[in-house]
């Protein structure tokens, strides 16, 4: 499936959430770089020198994400992460796209889930950060009937990364494509 950017891009997708999200891309930029100061920030330690990047930093260990701006958290959240057989990739990545009210389309049985907004599987915000095939990993919001599995921080998603709907609004508002987003055990 796809639809267009702002710039008229034509993007095409499939989130690991074993979904296919269709729905409005929010601006694209080029990646930025990033040292190793916004990881210690993250970790509680210090480096002589900041890098002045804004980053997304989740740490499965803790299930925390957090939005670290020149070596100051910003604001962090508690998540829900992939399962043992699904799990998080841990790695460097950037956000690939960002959508509003995405819709979610079973991989498994290509049926499209019509519920857009604060109840779909989804939830309202959808932060795209890694392709993989056909499948793409990403950071979204999820419905209310879902919220215990952050607020748990459970191990139990698909590989993608579920935040509460105004933890996912916040941090979506505060990034633009092209945001580094590490993860970290």
């Amino acid at each position: 499936m796809s639809f267009f950017s702002q710039s008229g891009s034509l993007i095409r997708f499939r989130p690991r959430t074993t979904a296919l999200v269709l729905g409005l891309s929010v601006g694209l930029m080029p990646a930025v770089g990033l040292t190793q100061a916004v990881i210690a920030a993250e970790l509680g330690t210090t480096t002589a020198a900041a890098t002045g990047t804004r980053a997304i930093v989740l740490n499965l260990s803790s299930r925390t994400i957090s939005l670290v701006d020149n070596g100051a958290v910003l604001g962090r959240w508690p998540v829900a992460i992939g399962g043992p057989s699904t799990p998080t990739p841990i790695g460097r990545y950037t956000v690939l796209n960002k959508v509003v009210n995405p819709l979610y389309q079973s991989t498994k049985s290509g049926r499209i889930n019509p519920t857009i907004g604060p109840n779909s599987p989804l939830g309202d915000r959808w932060l795209g950060f890694l392709q993989s095939g056909k499948n793409q990993f990403g950071i979204h919001g999820t419905p209310a009937a879902w919220s215990w599995t952050v607020t748990s921080r459970a191990a139990v998603t698909n590989g993608c990364v579920r935040m509460l709907r105004p933890h996912v609004q916040q941090l979506f508002d505060q990034v633009e494509v092209g945001t580094p987003v590490i993860v970290t055990r």
